[in-house]
This record gives C-alpha cells, structure tokens and sequence, in this order.
C-alpha cells in the first residue's frame, strides 16, 4: 500500500541561480516521480536560502537606487516572491515528467503562510543574517526609521538579523489537504512558509523572521497525518564522529539514541541538526510514524528500507 509523504527539499539542491534551478528541477523531479510511481501520495516542501537572499539583494538595491520612492521589501513578500517562481519550475518539471511516464496528476503549488507564535523566544534573539552588505550609515538608518536588528559580519560590512521560530501550524493546511485528497501532487511550505502571526480578528501579519524548512515540513507532515517525512540532504546516511576514523554512518535511529547524540553535540547547528530534530518530532508525533534523513536520490530506496538514516520509535 502507498503512503503519504512529504519531502522537505534544501533550497541549496535548487542551484544558485536561475538556469542552474531549472536543471535541478528536472532531477529533483525524476525521483519524486518513482515515488508517485511506486503509489506514494506526495506533497514537496522546499527550502530558499539561495533564492530569498537574491530577491533580497535585488530589493535592496532598488531601495538604494531611489530611496524616496520605495521602502525597503518585507521579508515576507520576499519569500512569497521565492515560493511563486520555485513552485513555477518545480510544478513545471513534475508536471511534465508524471506525462512522459503517462501518469494523469495534477501539480500545484500553494502559497502558504506559517503561524509563528510572537512571544517565541527566537524573537528576543534574532541570529540568522539575510540580505545585502551595507555600510554603517545605511545600517544604523535601517536601525532608525524601521528598528532592524543588525550585526557586523567580519569586517565585511553590516547586515540585518532576523528571528527563526518554530512553526505553530499551517495556515492553508485545509486546502493541502483537499488538493492531496483529489490526488494532486502538491507544492508547500516554501521556504518554511512565510511566517506570519494573528492579531486582531481574522488578520494575519508578516513577520520578520525565517522558519526551517525541515520544521515547516514536520509540521505540514503532522498535519497532513503523513506516514513518513523524507529530509533530503547532501549524505546518504547520518553519521556520528564525522571526520574522524571512526566516523559511523547510521542507519536506525530511536529518538532517544538521537537525543543522546545531540546531547553529546555529535550534529552541527544549521546543518545535521535541525533535520535530526524535526526527524525526531514527526516520528514522536504518532505511532507508526518514521522519518527518512538521505540523499534525493536514494529517497526509493530508502522508503523500502534499503539506505538512509530511518528515525522510528
């Protein structure tokens, strides 16, 4: 019997520039294809650093070009700007790879919006640097009229810092679910979703912050009752003692074995570790639950057990 998966794809596994984005697709599209051959339900989460940081350099320098006629971007926007035209090219691959294998599913990609809580501790400390360089003057001007967080970044000028908070939950999850229901391959989550926090009434506002894809994934697979969460990255397998001669390559993780390795500090921030915990997560969140951490490539073989590093209670 197939399962229902989601895929959270690294923004980096799209390329840094357009044309390189295009081709990645077509790869990217290939094996989530065997997936959707072999009878899984697919839904596809994906990441945007490359991609949200050049809308942002883009914007930044029209802000510089006339400051008196545009303000500086939200980032919201600018990762609703990244969701638009990753979704384009990846629905577009998908799309056109399901016909040459005589697969009839539609693909579509949905904007989507994550709740933040903004009295998540992440706010009080915003650490992750996104945009442009600036000097001192732009920054400190930045600081003034739009109260931005910045830092100097070893000499090589000043950016702006923002907060990375945990998702709350799916804003558009009803309609993800009806699209995966009508058996549509669906595009989410890009770029973790564009965070955003109630205020009053039924209003939704963008906040300055970057979600991890890997725990927008999580949330969106909890939500969507997944049977398993597949965290591509750039190993096939997660390894303890890396770089050392007795490196090891895990290939079954309870989430207590994997807490005991990031307590010993065995995965690194902004790397391996975030994909272990959101991986730990959705495998807690339910019984017969179980995360995939592997390689694109291998995610076939690693739903059938044969590589990767499967997370299960």
């Amino acid at each position: 019997m197939g399962k229902r998966i989601v895929i959270a794809l690294g923004g980096n596994a799209l390329g840094e520039n357009l044309p390189e984005q295009m081709a990645a697709a077509r790869g990217t599209a290939r094996a989530i294809a065997d997936l959707i051959q072999a009878g899984h339900e697919v839904v596809v989460a994906h990441g945007n650093g490359p991609q949200v940081g050049m809308i942002q350099k883009a914007m930044a320098e029209l802000t510089r070009s006339d400051p008196e006629r545009y303000i500086p971007c939200p980032l919201s926007v600018c990762v609703a700007m990244s969701q638009g035209y990753i979704g384009y090219d990846l629905q577009n691959a998908l799309r056109e790879e399901l016909m040459d294998r005589g697969i009839d599913k539609g693909v579509a990609t949905v904007l989507t919006q994550v709740e933040v809580d903004p009295a998540d501790p992440a706010f009080q400390h915003p650490t992750k640097p996104i945009g442009a360089f600036m000097t001192r003057e732009e920054a400190d001007k930045l600081v003034a009229e739009r109260g931005y967080d910045v830092v100097e970044d070893a000499g090589r000028g000043w950016r702006r810092v923002v907060a990375s908070p945990k998702p709350v939950s799916i804003v558009e999850i009803k309609s993800i679910r009806d699209m995966v229901a009508a058996g549509l391959v669906v595009v989410a989550c890009g770029g973790g979703g564009i965070p955003v926090f109630k205020t009053d009434g039924h209003h939704l506002k963008g906040a300055a912050a970057v979600i991890d894809k890997d725990f927008a994934a999580c949330t969106l697979a909890r939500q969507l009752d997944a049977d398993c969460l597949i965290i591509l990255t750039a190993v096939e397998k997660v390894d303890i003692h890396f770089g050392k001669p007795n490196v090891e390559w895990l290939s079954f993780l309870t989430p207590a074995r994997a807490r005991a390795y990031m307590d010993d500090g065995e995965f690194a921030p902004g790397s391996m570790l975030p994909k272990v915990q959101a991986a730990v997560e959705f495998a807690e969140s339910a019984p017969g639950r179980t995360a995939l951490i592997t390689l694109l490539e291998k995610a076939g073989e690693g739903i059938e057990g044969r590589t990767g590093t499967l997370i299960q209670r």
